[in-house]
Protein backbone atom coordinates (compact mmCIF):
# COMPACT_ATOMS: atom_id res chain seq x y z
CA UNK A 1 0.00 0.00 0.00
CA UNK A 2 2.42 2.91 -1.36
CA UNK A 3 2.23 5.77 -4.17
CA UNK A 4 1.63 8.99 -4.99
CA UNK A 5 -1.36 11.26 -6.79
CA UNK A 6 -4.65 10.97 -7.66
CA UNK A 7 -5.15 8.82 -10.46
CA UNK A 8 -8.00 10.55 -13.46
CA UNK A 9 -7.99 13.66 -11.96
CA UNK A 10 -6.50 17.26 -13.18
CA UNK A 11 -3.67 17.74 -9.96
CA UNK A 12 -4.80 21.38 -9.43
CA UNK A 13 -7.96 20.51 -9.19
CA UNK A 14 -7.11 18.34 -6.36
CA UNK A 15 -4.33 20.56 -4.74
CA UNK A 16 -7.03 23.58 -4.63
CA UNK A 17 -9.01 21.14 -1.87
CA UNK A 18 -6.40 20.63 0.10
CA UNK A 19 -3.99 23.61 1.76
CA UNK A 20 -5.22 23.92 5.36
CA UNK A 21 -8.32 21.43 4.99
CA UNK A 22 -9.49 17.96 4.91
CA UNK A 23 -7.70 15.05 2.22
CA UNK A 24 -9.36 14.08 -0.70
CA UNK A 25 -10.92 10.97 0.55
CA UNK A 26 -11.57 8.03 -1.97
CA UNK A 27 -13.07 5.09 -0.69
CA UNK A 28 -12.08 1.80 -2.52
CA UNK A 29 -13.79 -1.72 -2.02
CA UNK A 30 -14.36 -5.11 -3.02
CA UNK A 31 -17.84 -6.21 -2.87
CA UNK A 32 -19.94 -9.37 -3.95
CA UNK A 33 -22.92 -8.60 -6.16
CA UNK A 34 -25.34 -8.34 -3.37
CA UNK A 35 -23.01 -5.43 -1.91
CA UNK A 36 -21.49 -6.97 0.73
CA UNK A 37 -17.62 -6.95 1.72
CA UNK A 38 -16.75 -9.84 4.07
CA UNK A 39 -14.76 -12.08 1.30
CA UNK A 40 -14.73 -15.34 3.75
CA UNK A 41 -18.57 -16.04 2.89
CA UNK A 42 -18.66 -15.23 -1.15
CA UNK A 43 -19.37 -18.19 -3.26
CA UNK A 44 -18.13 -19.43 -5.32
CA UNK A 45 -14.80 -19.32 -4.15
CA UNK A 46 -13.05 -20.07 -7.59
CA UNK A 47 -14.41 -16.35 -8.84
CA UNK A 48 -12.28 -14.96 -5.73
CA UNK A 49 -9.34 -13.25 -7.16
CA UNK A 50 -6.28 -13.44 -5.18
CA UNK A 51 -4.74 -10.07 -4.69
CA UNK A 52 -7.21 -8.16 -6.58
CA UNK A 53 -7.71 -5.60 -3.75
CA UNK A 54 -4.34 -4.87 -3.38
CA UNK A 55 -3.42 -4.33 -7.69
CA UNK A 56 -6.20 -2.04 -7.76
CA UNK A 57 -5.16 -0.33 -4.59
CA UNK A 58 -1.69 0.35 -6.07
CA UNK A 59 -3.10 1.36 -9.61
CA UNK A 60 -5.21 4.03 -7.96
CA UNK A 61 -2.02 5.18 -6.84
CA UNK A 62 -1.67 4.24 -2.99
CA UNK A 63 -0.42 6.17 -0.53
CA UNK A 64 -2.28 7.03 2.90
CA UNK A 65 -4.99 4.55 3.64
CA UNK A 66 -8.00 4.25 6.76
CA UNK A 67 -9.74 1.69 8.43
CA UNK A 68 -12.48 1.74 11.21
CA UNK A 69 -11.80 -0.46 14.75
CA UNK A 70 -12.93 -3.52 13.40
CA UNK A 71 -10.60 -3.95 10.46
CA UNK A 72 -7.79 -2.22 13.60
CA UNK A 73 -8.22 -5.01 15.67
CA UNK A 74 -7.65 -7.82 12.91
CA UNK A 75 -4.20 -6.20 12.33
CA UNK A 76 -3.70 -5.59 15.86
CA UNK A 77 -0.96 -8.38 17.51
CA UNK A 78 -1.18 -7.45 20.91
CA UNK A 79 -3.37 -8.74 23.98
CA UNK A 80 -2.93 -6.12 26.44
CA UNK A 81 -1.29 -2.62 27.50
CA UNK A 82 0.83 -2.92 30.85
CA UNK A 83 -0.45 -0.81 33.50
CA UNK A 84 1.03 2.74 33.50
CA UNK A 85 1.14 5.42 36.36
CA UNK A 86 2.41 8.11 33.33
CA UNK A 87 -0.06 10.67 32.52
CA UNK A 88 -0.22 12.37 28.99
CA UNK A 89 -1.71 15.79 27.85
CA UNK A 90 -4.60 15.05 25.17
CA UNK A 91 -2.56 16.06 22.13
CA UNK A 92 -1.05 14.84 18.84
CA UNK A 93 2.30 12.60 19.23
CA UNK A 94 4.33 10.94 16.15
CA UNK A 95 6.87 8.09 16.16
CA UNK A 96 8.32 9.69 13.24
CA UNK A 97 6.80 12.00 10.52
CA UNK A 98 8.67 11.31 7.16
CA UNK A 99 6.31 8.88 6.16
CA UNK A 100 5.04 8.45 2.68
CA UNK A 101 2.46 6.44 3.19
CA UNK A 102 0.65 5.89 6.62
CA UNK A 103 -1.98 3.17 7.75
CA UNK A 104 -4.67 5.68 10.33
CA UNK A 105 -7.25 3.62 12.10
CA UNK A 106 -10.11 4.88 13.64
CA UNK A 107 -10.44 3.50 17.24
CA UNK A 108 -12.28 6.08 19.55
CA UNK A 109 -11.52 4.33 22.83
CA UNK A 110 -8.17 2.39 22.08
CA UNK A 111 -9.53 -1.07 21.83
CA UNK A 112 -6.62 -1.69 19.61
CA UNK A 113 -3.46 -3.01 21.29
CA UNK A 114 -0.96 -3.17 18.60
CA UNK A 115 2.31 -4.70 19.09
CA UNK A 116 3.63 -3.34 16.15
CA UNK A 117 4.45 -0.03 14.88
CA UNK A 118 3.29 -0.97 11.00
CA UNK A 119 2.25 -2.73 8.35
CA UNK A 120 3.62 -3.26 4.83
CA UNK A 121 6.15 -1.01 6.28
CA UNK A 122 3.21 1.87 6.28
CA UNK A 123 3.52 3.31 10.23
CA UNK A 124 0.80 3.14 12.13
CA UNK A 125 -1.44 6.30 13.02
CA UNK A 126 -4.76 5.96 15.53
CA UNK A 127 -7.52 8.79 15.46
CA UNK A 128 -8.38 8.59 19.17
CA UNK A 129 -10.64 10.73 21.71
CA UNK A 130 -9.96 12.27 24.50
CA UNK A 131 -11.96 9.76 26.66
CA UNK A 132 -8.83 7.15 26.01
CA UNK A 133 -7.34 5.95 28.90
CA UNK A 134 -3.49 7.37 30.03
CA UNK A 135 -2.60 3.42 30.04
CA UNK A 136 -3.41 3.22 26.41
CA UNK A 137 -1.48 5.77 25.28
CA UNK A 138 1.64 4.80 26.91
CA UNK A 139 1.12 1.40 25.65
CA UNK A 140 0.75 3.38 22.09
CA UNK A 141 4.52 5.41 22.30
CA UNK A 142 6.12 2.18 23.57
CA UNK A 143 5.27 0.54 19.97
CA UNK A 144 5.98 3.71 18.17
CA UNK A 145 2.20 4.07 17.17
CA UNK A 146 1.55 7.43 16.23
CA UNK A 147 -1.66 9.10 17.12
CA UNK A 148 -3.96 12.07 17.29
CA UNK A 149 -7.12 13.34 19.34
CA UNK A 150 -10.18 14.51 17.37
CA UNK A 151 -13.14 14.97 19.98
CA UNK A 152 -13.99 14.16 23.41
CA UNK A 153 -15.90 10.87 22.95
CA UNK A 154 -16.89 10.64 19.58
CA UNK A 155 -14.66 11.21 16.78
CA UNK A 156 -15.02 14.15 14.81
CA UNK A 157 -14.55 12.73 11.20
CA UNK A 158 -14.02 16.04 10.02
CA UNK A 159 -11.73 17.38 12.39
CA UNK A 160 -9.85 14.17 11.87
CA UNK A 161 -9.07 14.50 8.36
CA UNK A 162 -7.89 18.38 9.13
CA UNK A 163 -5.84 17.01 11.29
CA UNK A 164 -3.92 14.97 9.36
CA UNK A 165 -3.92 17.35 6.26
CA UNK A 166 -2.38 20.26 8.65
CA UNK A 167 -0.10 17.70 10.95
CA UNK A 168 1.25 15.52 8.26
CA UNK A 169 0.57 17.17 4.86
CA UNK A 170 -1.47 14.11 4.00
CA UNK A 171 -3.64 15.44 1.17
CA UNK A 172 -5.33 12.13 -0.33
CA UNK A 173 -6.86 9.06 1.74
CA UNK A 174 -8.49 5.42 0.38
CA UNK A 175 -10.65 5.08 2.99
CA UNK A 176 -10.76 1.16 2.84
CA UNK A 177 -13.53 -0.12 5.20
CA UNK A 178 -15.01 -1.69 6.92
CA UNK A 179 -18.44 -0.64 6.59
CA UNK A 180 -19.20 1.15 9.72
CA UNK A 181 -15.85 3.61 9.12
CA UNK A 182 -17.06 3.65 5.42
CA UNK A 183 -21.14 4.57 6.25
CA UNK A 184 -19.91 6.95 9.21
CA UNK A 185 -17.52 8.92 6.78
CA UNK A 186 -20.34 8.76 3.54
CA UNK A 187 -22.95 10.37 6.43
CA UNK A 188 -20.52 12.90 7.43
CA UNK A 189 -20.48 14.21 3.71
CA UNK A 190 -16.50 13.67 3.63
CA UNK A 191 -16.19 10.91 0.80
CA UNK A 192 -15.39 12.39 -2.63
CA UNK A 193 -14.74 9.52 -4.64
CA UNK A 194 -16.12 5.76 -5.07
CA UNK A 195 -13.63 2.93 -6.38
CA UNK A 196 -16.23 -0.32 -6.37
CA UNK A 197 -14.96 -3.28 -7.53
CA UNK A 198 -18.48 -5.92 -7.93
CA UNK A 199 -16.81 -9.62 -7.67
CA UNK A 200 -19.23 -12.23 -9.40
CA UNK A 201 -19.79 -13.46 -5.93
CA UNK A 202 -22.68 -13.88 -3.59
CA UNK A 203 -22.73 -13.46 0.26
CA UNK A 204 -26.46 -13.85 0.88
CA UNK A 205 -26.84 -13.28 4.27
CA UNK A 206 -28.50 -10.01 5.01
CA UNK A 207 -26.36 -9.75 8.48
CA UNK A 208 -23.17 -9.79 6.30
CA UNK A 209 -21.73 -6.02 6.49
CA UNK A 210 -22.27 -3.93 3.69
CA UNK A 211 -19.88 -1.28 1.98
CA UNK A 212 -21.81 1.69 3.81
CA UNK A 213 -23.05 0.39 7.02
CA UNK A 214 -24.95 2.39 9.85
CA UNK A 215 -24.62 -0.17 12.30
CA UNK A 216 -28.08 -0.82 12.45
CA UNK A 217 -29.33 2.77 13.64
CA UNK A 218 -31.19 4.74 11.17
CA UNK A 219 -28.90 7.96 11.04
CA UNK A 220 -30.85 9.23 8.36
CA UNK A 221 -29.89 9.97 4.29
CA UNK A 222 -26.21 10.46 3.45
CA UNK A 223 -25.87 13.76 2.47
CA UNK A 224 -24.85 13.16 -1.40
CA UNK A 225 -26.33 15.81 -3.88
CA UNK A 226 -24.78 14.14 -6.83
CA UNK A 227 -23.02 10.62 -8.13
CA UNK A 228 -21.27 10.89 -11.26
CA UNK A 229 -19.59 7.77 -12.94
CA UNK A 230 -16.41 8.61 -14.45
CA UNK A 231 -15.08 5.13 -15.40
CA UNK A 232 -16.50 1.70 -15.99
CA UNK A 233 -14.22 -1.38 -16.78
CA UNK A 234 -15.09 -5.52 -17.40
CA UNK A 235 -11.87 -6.98 -15.46
CA UNK A 236 -10.58 -10.64 -15.73
CA UNK A 237 -13.54 -13.53 -14.54
CA UNK A 238 -16.56 -11.14 -14.99
CA UNK A 239 -14.93 -8.58 -12.20
CA UNK A 240 -16.72 -5.16 -12.94
CA UNK A 241 -14.79 -1.56 -11.53
CA UNK A 242 -16.72 1.31 -11.24
CA UNK A 243 -15.83 4.97 -10.05
CA UNK A 244 -17.96 7.84 -8.93
CA UNK A 245 -17.66 11.02 -7.78
CA UNK A 246 -19.35 11.81 -5.27
CA UNK A 247 -20.66 15.51 -4.09
CA UNK A 248 -22.29 15.91 -0.35
CA UNK A 249 -24.23 18.61 0.97
CA UNK A 250 -21.95 20.00 3.93
CA UNK A 251 -22.61 17.92 6.96
CA UNK A 252 -23.00 19.55 10.33
CA UNK A 253 -22.88 15.99 11.72
CA UNK A 254 -19.36 14.86 11.52
CA UNK A 255 -18.87 13.75 15.15
CA UNK A 256 -20.77 10.24 14.50
CA UNK A 257 -20.84 7.09 16.06
CA UNK A 258 -19.02 4.64 14.40
CA UNK A 259 -19.59 0.83 15.08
Amino acid sequence: MRGGGVAGLPRRAVLAKMPGMKPYVLCHMLCSVDGRILGSRWRPKGNVAAGLFERLHDQLGGGSWLCGRVTAQEFAKGTTYLPSEQVFPRESWFARRDAKAWGIFLDARGKAVWARKDIGGDPILVILTEAVSDRHLAGLRADGVSYIFAGATRIDLAAALETLNAELGIERILLEGGGGANGALLRAGLVDELSLVVCPVVDGSSGAPSVFDSGGVDAGPAPIERMALTSHEVLDGGVVWLRYRLNSAASQASALPIP
